[in-house]
């Protein structure tokens, strides 16, 4: 004879089947959760993104960033001596503002040296043009820290009279945000100096 006891129980062992059921269920999806959310997260830790010149947005490796720290940093570099010493009447308030984009203080208290000893009102003055010929940059890292020495050549027209330098300079490197486009290798400069300025014949410099 069927009791209603008996429906209860058969009521109760489907509800507890049904409540382990779902326990196990959200134990499962929880974990699953948590595992997705740190693949997520270490893949958003090994990735970093550039934005292109037509505006769309690149991911990079933090890893690949690193074996091309030296490649950027080089360019970093011959982008700023470019600016700061490829400069003529016309162009070097547009220049030395980029450069100094590029570099700390050490960069600027430069700047506002050379402009209070009236280079730049040379320039103007007589119409100088400051070409740079070549730059050759040495990168060395010593405990994560990065310092550099630089050998700019440049030559200065000043009408029928055509000298060549070379200058010589030094510094450190540190990595920051990237500005684009004001600072795109995300590398600002410190600790400048420009250590030794001599004239050179012409022929050493084509050599």
């Amino acid at each position: 004879m069927k009791t209603p006891y008996k429906d209860i129980y058969a009521i109760l062992k489907i509800n507890r089947l049904i409540v382990i059921s779902t326990v196990i269920f959200a134990t499962a999806s929880s974990l699953f959760s948590i595992w997705m959310v740190y693949n997520i997260n270490s893949k958003a830790m090994n990735s970093a993104f550039a934005i292109n010149t037509d505006g769309t947005v690149i991911p990079l490796k933090l890893v690949a960033q690193k074996e091309n720290f030296g490649v950027e940093a080089l360019a970093h570099l011959e982008l700023f001596h470019n600016y700061f010493y490829n400069i003529d009447a016309s162009n070097y308030e547009k220049n030395l503002e980029k450069a100094l984009w590029l570099g700390n203080s050490s960069i600027d208290n430069l700047y506002r040296q050379k402009k209070s000893d009236g280079v730049y009102n040379r320039l103007l003055q007589y119409s100088l043009v400051q070409k740079v010929l070549s730059i050759e940059s040495k990168i060395e890292e010593n405990n994560g820290a990065h310092s550099f020495r630089t050998v700019t050549v440049f030559e200065i027209n000043r009408g029928s009279i055509l000298d060549t330098y070379e200058l010589v300079s030094t510094g450190n490197l540190i990595t920051v945000n990237r500005n684009f486009p004001n600072n795109p290798h995300g590398l600002l400069i410190t600790e400048y100096f420009e250590n030794s300025l001599k004239k050179i014949n012409n022929e050493d410099s084509k050599k």
